[in-house]
């Protein structure tokens, strides 16, 4: 099992806050800090302003107008204003030094400053800067391996609130430490940016805000990233919308000292760090990750997304391939509405509490289980109090290397569409279903496989449901049926994986009455879910076995319910229609108070005996966590 989840310091009700779909990106903004400036830079009303020109000639440069100092290859600019400026400068720098509180804008028309002192770009002080990429421009920007002076520790460097937008492009290489840097907040609103850096590619201490543009980081720390962690309401990061790769060789891919916020655009993370002392995580946030709208893959050596708190995803789609955990959050991980799929990981998602209430959620483990809830303190065979997975709504399948669905404390699904395959091979308390708290069905239509379909005590109330335990393993691309007793086919699932227990629930199951199973046929019913359908075709099916709803039978593997396998049935005669088409196979009549298998293809009958019966007022067998 993966190591238990620290407790969080503030675990925050998802209900409590549910809003619409897409709205937990805004709600959560709207405690944060305003960013300085969310518009273009070049879309601000009011009359064109007067542009002083400067023009850059290799070692040094011509300025016009006032508010422009030139000495040898510095350029120094003291007063508010917009200055445009072009042309080269080969060891060089441009200095914004304005007391004033007024906003400095710079409008890069075709710009290449290199220094081989520090960096090419320095706003030491402004009352608010702007970095406009003039339409149609390509601009670069290249600093020192080292710095002269200590103080600035970017390419682009500023000491006050900047924003970047316009149309053009620029380039970014940091040999220092980091690309582009704001000691205040960052905006992006626009152009082609492109960041090579040695430590950080973008930083904005307050906040980063992406709105629009292309932004491509390739870092040896974090790619992006937000560090001002004394202040609640600052140490952002929110992608709103254009298009951003962030790719991290040392670090993590997005690392904000308290909120990553998605609500637009395109986002691909990538980490391929592997230093066993450094962090290498996707998403990291100190508070939380809210995926309300855009896209958003990840792939991570470390942790895909991970908060000190929350994740929360109500709409876009969250897709993630990480070497640790997909999705951990040590407080709660909610998700409402969009899509979220863990392809690859050693434990899909982990929490204190994982609370599906709708959209598609697909997570797979390729060691470990699928989803686990966890609490720090608690031991791995306790029942925790706080720790929970609760399925109200949604689609959600699961495929674990060990368990798919795994609670250190209560399993409760309610709602929605569950597959849940845990593992074909590893017995000893692994399984589809695993909780050391209380399973319960209320609702939803759910099927759980593996070597044993679930290693919880089934409940004796709520939603029906059945469990058979095959003989022998079962090969992937089994399909298996669930019909009523009059041979009405219920549900249908066809397998991905190897299985050897299978268990049913669904507002179609009703406890105490007969059900049958069969192996074959055709899934012709309504898809559900990954290989579940509402109805099938018993057509060339084949018997396996009349069930009662609410006792386990066959080989469970340990797991199972009141009653065990076999059993009496309830009294009172079968349920009255007809019996499917088609003889039974030969063999012994099944005797009226048993719930003996069906004989398979030979006529012997299958001992009563093959799963031993769990007494009600006894502990369930040997649990994971």
């Amino acid at each position: 099992m993966a190591t238990a989840a620290a407790p969080p310091t503030a675990v925050a009700s998802p209900r409590a806050a549910a809003g619409a779909p897409g709205t937990a990106a805004a709600a959560a903004r709207a405690h944060n800090r305003p960013d300085h400036d969310s518009r273009r830079p070049d879309e601000h009303p009011g009359r064109r302003p007067v542009e002083r020109q400067i023009r850059l000639t290799g070692g040094s440069a011509r300025a016009a107008g006032p508010g422009v100092a030139v000495a040898s290859a510095t350029v120094t600019i003291g007063s508010p204003g917009t200055y445009r400026i072009s042309g080269r400068l080969t060891d060089g720098q441009i200095v914004v030094d304005s007391p004033d509180a007024g906003l400095v804008r710079l409008v890069l028309a075709g710009v290449d400053i290199s220094s081989s002192t520090g960096a090419p770009l320095v706003i030491a002080a402004a009352g608010a800067a702007e970095v406009v990429l003039a339409p149609g421009s390509a601009n670069v920007l290249t600093d020192a391996t080292t710095y002269a002076v200590d103080g600035p520790n970017a390419a682009l460097f500023s000491a006050a609130d900047l924003t970047i937008g316009g149309s053009g492009s620029l380039t970014v290489t940091g040999n220092f430490e980091d690309g582009i840097a704001s000691k205040d907040g960052l905006v992006i609103d626009g152009g082609t940016i492109a960041v090579q850096a040695v430590d950080d590619g973008v930083r904005g201490k307050d906040y980063l805000v992406v709105n629009g543009g292309t932004l491509a980081v390739t870092a040896g720390g974090d790619a992006l990233r937000s560090d001002n962690d004394t202040d609640v309401t600052a140490g952002y990061i929110a992608v709103n919308g254009g298009t951003v790769q962030a790719t991290s060789t040392g670090g993590d891919g997005l690392s904000a000292a308290t909120d990553v916020l998605v609500d637009g655009g395109s986002l691909a993370v990538g980490t391929t760090g592997a230093a066993a002392d450094a962090s290498t995580k996707g998403l990291k946030a100190g508070t939380s990750v809210v995926v309300s709208d855009g896209t958003v893959t990840v792939d991570a050596t470390d942790d895909g997304v991970n908060s000190n708190d929350t994740v929360t995803v109500d709409g876009g789609s969250l897709t993630v391939a990480s070497g640790d955990d997909g999705i951990h959050a040590d407080g709660v991980v909610a998700v409402s509405a969009g899509s979220v799929a863990v392809n690859r990981s050693y434990e899909g998602i982990e929490g204190l509490k994982i609370l599906v209430s709708g959209g598609t959620v697909r997570a797979v483990s390729q060691t470990d289980d699928a989803f686990n809830a966890t609490e720090e303190g608690v031991g791995e065979m306790e029942p925790a109090p706080n720790a929970l997975i609760e399925i109200t709504g949604g689609t959600v399948v699961v495929d674990g290397g060990t368990d798919g669905l795994d609670s250190n404390g209560a399993l409760t699904i309610a709602g929605g569409v569950v597959v849940v395959k845990g593992s074909a091979t590893r017995g000893g308390g692994e399984g589809g279903l695993d909780s050391n708290g209380a399973l319960t069905f209320s609702g939803g239509t759910v099927v759980s496989t593996g070597i044993s379909a679930v290693t919880s005590r089934l409940p004796a109330a709520g939603q029906g449901w059945v469990l058979y335990g095959f003989d022998a393993a079962q090969p992937a691309g089994t399909l298996v049926q669930l019909a009523s007793a009059d041979g009405t086919p219920l549900l249908a699932y066809e397998t991905t994986k190897g299985f050897q227990g299978v268990l049913f629930s669904s507002a179609d199951v009703v406890t105490g009455t007969h059900y049958l199973l069969y192996s074959g046929g055709t899934a012709t019913g309504t898809p559900l879910g990954e290989g579940l359908y509402a109805g099938g075709d018993l057509t060339g099916a084949t018997p396996v076995i009349e069930l009662t709803s609410g006792t386990a039978a066959g080989n469970t593997g340990g797991g199972g319910g009141p009653g065990g396998g076999g059993g009496p049935r309830p009294s009172g005669p079968r349920p009255s229609g007809p019996w499917p088409s088609g003889p039974w196979p030969s063999g012994p009549p099944l005797p009226s108070d048993s719930a003996t298998p069906l004989p398979s293809d030979s006529a012997t009958p299958v001992p009563s005996d093959s799963a031993t019966p769990i007494p009600s007022d006894t502990p369930s067998p040997s649990e994971s966590a």
